[in-house]
């Protein structure tokens, strides 16, 4: 940090200029759809979860097949250096989310629900810069003050490039990319050994989940238990506090196998005309963009009722309520459910269909034995309290707090 304020006093002792975004990059918008014509050619599709996922991008990263013509190929391509960032979402500090291509992806589109920002001169800034840049409060701060919406927020592409971005020298750029790199490859390591103990966990789940032919009964979900259609819940119905609720959306980003509390509430008005769930029952996703996270479930261990979002659904059974959430994990649950997705742009699963989903039912003395191996799983590669997952959080907190040290500069 020493060093790179030496070289601020030396190097620009007034402050650094600062330009907008769109007159150091080209924003472009009007990508590829999520469809497939037969007399069009077959690409790969670089969508919103791959940004939203991933600050560094390469020809593995997207993997979701569609069409294009060859004008949209053209038009869409990406290359080395491209930016790509994330232009809406439903929460706020979610929009501008930034992932840079690290080669060229022949064969390669990208999906009409980014941006992408393609450098005009890399002699004036650098794309690593400015991807750090877009996650940083500075930048954060431009972006959520402009953020328009109501269920969903974001910026226009005229709003993305009147942004305004320091540009200090490039080897000052140079120096900061290389301590944030450094930050970022510690906590790669932290999270290439979570993965691994993830695969080990997914290892043990599917053993214990697993029984031989007549060791244990095997019914319908719709046999033991009964699913309910979530209401009408939408994000601007959230209040500070009041009764506990879930949305579809949180169900990816927010919770794991189990939870006692929930991210948001509602009114106790709205509670009364809203689908409750209590203690026991599976929340389960109905709608996604993508085959994996469809049905990605929670179980809800809390004393209160909470209200449940329409695009997700809850399962009243009497089960362990953790068993279940584990099974819903498992291979023999995505294998399941698969042939029961529909649809093109958004991925479905609807209730009638989950309850055809078998599920093994041990004795409940013998669930509450493979839960208690499986959440030690669970802590170790889930909980934010202890393990792996605390320290990768506490070096999370390190970078950004660095981070935004380091890209905070003066106006020349």
């Amino acid at each position: 940090m020493n060093y790179i304020d030496k070289m601020m006093e030396e190097l620009c002792p007034e402050g650094v200029e600062w330009k907008t975004l769109g007159e150091v990059a080209e924003v472009a918008g009007a990508g590829v759809d999520k469809k497939v014509i037969e007399t069009e050619n077959t690409v790969t599709l670089l969508n919103y979860m791959d940004v939203y996922r991933n600050p560094y991008l390469n020809a593995n990263t997207p993997t979701m097949q569609v069409t294009a013509n060859n004008r949209k190929i053209d038009q869409c391509n990406v290359i080395k250096g491209d930016l790509f960032i994330t232009p809406s979402s439903e929460v706020k500090n979610e929009i501008g989310f930034s992932a840079m291509a690290t080669e060229d992806m022949p064969n390669v589109v990208y999906s009409y629900h980014i941006m992408r920002v393609r450098l005009k001169d890399y002699n004036i800034i650098q794309s690593m810069f400015i991807n750090y840049l877009f996650r940083s409060n500075s930048l954060q701060e431009q972006i959520n003050k402009q953020a328009k919406g109501l269920t969903r927020f974001g910026l226009t592409k005229s709003q993305w490039e009147k942004l305004i971005i320091p540009i200090p020298p490039l080897e000052i750029q140079e120096k900061i990319v290389g301590i944030l790199d450094s930050f970022t490859e510690l906590t790669a390591e932290l999270t290439a050994e979570l993965t691994a103990r993830k695969q080990q966990y997914s290892f043990y789940r599917e053993q214990l989940l697993s029984f031989e032919d007549g060791e244990v009964e095997w019914k319908a979900l719709g046999e033991v238990g009964e699913f309910t259609r979530g209401g009408g819940l939408q994000k601007k119905d959230f209040t500070e506090t009041g009764v506990g609720c879930i949305h579809y959306g949180q169900l990816y980003t927010h919770y794991g196998a189990y939870a006692d509390k929930t991210k948001s509430f509602v009114s106790e008005e709205f509670a009364k005309k809203a689908r409750m769930a209590k203690y026991g029952d599976l929340v389960v996703a109905t709608t996604s963009e993508n085959d994996e996270d469809v049905c990605k479930a929670v179980a809800w261990l809390g004393n209160e009722e909470i209200a449940v979002s329409s695009d997700a659904c809850y399962y009243t059974h009497n089960m362990s309520p953790k068993y279940v959430a584990y099974f819903f994990q498992t291979e023999q649950f995505l294998k399941q459910k698969m042939p029961f997705i529909t649809g093109t742009k958004v991925r479905r699963v609807n209730a009638s269909s989950l309850a055809k989903i078998l599920i093994p039912i041990p004795s409940l003395s013998e669930q509450e034995r493979i839960v208690s191996i499986l959440d030690k799983f669970d802590t170790l590669t889930a909980s934010i309290s202890e393990g792996l997952p605390r320290e990768i959080e506490l070096r999370q907190k390190q970078y950004e707090y660095y981070r935004d040290r380091l890209l905070t500069f003066n106006k020349k």
